[in-house]
């Protein structure tokens, strides 16, 4: 059935296009109500408009908290067309019909998004009337038209002007459909907010997350699965689902998953040219360099097999430089915080790179919640955004204090690898540093630490020196750091190392046999630091 639209009700707190919108309602000769601001904008525009409070009889009051909240607005969205009952009632009490809303609502997230927000600032932005109206013009969608995204106003006139001022029944389904996501998602912002608000009185939180107008791709983790991407516009940080997509073919879903796990291990190298190679969400390369371009190299040369087909994120601007070591190279992806003109021309020749281009500036990841699904039910929690609670040293060998910095760079390495992992971090030239070997996601801790990491460093060194011998590569080693994301439960993993030609261990600590690992690290003449904080990642 189509409906024409002889009378709206335009409020809008973000008023972008509304006045060429209220002008072509005007034009097919639609009545407009509106309030406060709008109104006023209207009015300043030289549309005719009328006050709602001269629509209702009654003003507004309260602060403007109380205008729209009236039987006569309500009863005009609400009243079913075909229903006797209804239009005897609305004839009854003088009551006329609202056909269209356009509301938005007010800045609520906007508001809470300030650093310097104070709760009763906030509150004043939760709006009351605006969800009251659009929610009521959904519930009612047979008949009245309810416009709550400035980017539709185009596509109502159209569809006006191609029905003679009226729109469809499945139009107005389309844009109804639209105002309960809209709301829920505001709704979970509010109570998301008010949640943190109470915080420090360790009650039980509500977790309240709503996400509209998601985007399918093409498949998910496999052809035959489906996927779509959601946006959180309210993400604080850096986010890769948030990126613009400068040029290549459309992201997948497990180019999204890499990138995430690019962008958040890249993050931890914030301040320096960093460079974080991800290949099934485990950073086969990671290193930081003098430039870019050298991190790059670094990175690369962690794992040069692995990272074909990889997706890479970088902590700087990238330049001409770095853009050329790509030449030769097939990468999925490459995220940035921005591109020099020459170098993002350089990489759109190559036709299937995804290039990225991050929105918010890089910089560590900022305190927020993690989510992660399971049947039945969601997991929720902190997002590990730390490194080490302390640093202690129990072993009779000091830890040479020009190990610090490498020791930390591999701790962030750690920190993005699946467990059970072990990461050789080598600092190949001074104050640079790069992933020499990692073991991921092993059952055990001596596999993460004998077959995988050590046996890669061993591979790339050779690979570099092809002529480097056995006791030159025990002494690269010997001047590397072994991390461990947990602790080790057994001395085995120190015996193994050792074995390695290992002198520097970190680990969290806290395993109940620590004094049998202590005293292994002491006999080898191995010296150890415990930084108190683990980092398992499944």
């Amino acid at each position: 059935m189509n409906v024409k639209i002889k009378r709206a009700l335009l409020s809008v707190s973000n008023k972008a296009g509304i006045l060429d919108f209220a002008r072509h309602l005007h034009e097919m000769e639609v009545e407009l109500l509106s309030t406060g601001g709008t109104a006023r904008a209207l009015r300043e525009a030289g549309i005719p408009v009328k006050e709602v409070s001269d629509f209702t009889g009654f003003p507004e009051m309260l602060d403007g908290r109380v205008k729209t909240l009236t039987p006569q607005v309500h009863a005009g969205i609400l009243f079913m067309r075909d229903n006797e009952e209804h239009v005897k009632t609305m004839e009854q009490h003088e009551l006329g019909q609202i056909d269209l809303v356009c509301v938005n609502l007010y800045p609520f997230e906007e508001t809470i998004a300030r650093e310097d927000v104070t709760l009763p600032e906030a509150i004043e932005q939760i709006d009351i009337g605006g969800p009251t109206m659009i929610r009521s013009a959904a519930k009612n969608m047979r008949f009245v038209t309810v416009v709550t995204d400035p980017a539709d106003y185009a596509q109502v006139i159209a569809e006006m002007k191609g029905n003679d001022g009226a729109t469809t029944e499945a139009f107005r389904f389309l844009l109804g459909q639209k105002v309960f996501a809209r709301v829920a998602e505001y709704n979970a912002a509010i109570a998301t907010y008010l949640a943190e608000q109470v915080a420090e009185q360790n009650l039980s939180k509500p977790f309240v997350k709503a996400y509209s107008n998601g985007t399918e791709l093409r498949y998910g983790e496999n052809a035959h699965q489906k996927a779509w991407l959601y946006k959180d516009a309210d993400s604080r940080d850096a986010a890769i689902a948030l990126a613009d997509v400068l040029h290549g073919k459309e992201m997948s879903y497990n180019n999204y998953v890499d990138g995430d796990g690019a962008l958040e291990a890249v993050k931890d190298l914030s301040g320096k040219p960093g460079v974080a190679v991800i290949k099934h969400t485990n950073p086969c390369g990671y290193a930081t360099g003098e430039t870019l371009a050298e991190a790059f190299e670094a990175a690369w040369s962690g794992d040069p097999v692995s990272a074909f087909g990889s997706v890479i994120a970088v902590t700087q601007k990238i330049d001409m430089e770095t853009a050329e070591c790509l030449d030769g190279r097939f990468v999925e992806a490459i995220i940035a915080p921005g591109y020099d003109e020459d170098a993002l021309d350089h990489l759109m020749k190559k036709k299937n790179l995804r290039i990225l281009k991050l929105k918010k500036p890089m910089g560590k990841a900022v305190p927020q919640r993690m989510v992660k699904q399971i049947g039945g039910g969601l997991l929720v929690q902190d997002v590990d955004t730390e490194l080490l609670e302390k640093w202690e040293v129990p072993t009779k060998v000091p830890f040479d204090d020009s190990k610090k910095e490498l020791a930390l760079f591999g701790i962030a390495a750690a920190k993005h690898t699946k467990s059970n992992a072990i990461v050789l971090v080598q600092e190949y030239k001074p104050g640079c540093f790069r992933v020499l070997g990692m073991g991921a996601g092993q059952p055990n801790r001596v596999d993460s630490l004998r077959k995988l990491s050590v046996a890669k460093a061993v591979e790339n060194l050779k690979t570099e020196r092809p002529e480097i011998t056995d006791e030159e590569i025990r002494q690269v080693i010997s001047e590397c750091v072994f991390v461990s994301e947990a602790f080790f439960p057994f001395a085995d993993s120190i015996e193994a190392a050792n074995e390695m030609g290992a002198k520097y261990i970190v680990q969290p600590g806290g395993s109940i046999r620590d004094d049998e690992v202590i005293d292994a690290c002491n006999k080898f003449g191995i010296a150890m630091a415990l930084i108190g904080m683990r980092h398992f990642k499944h």
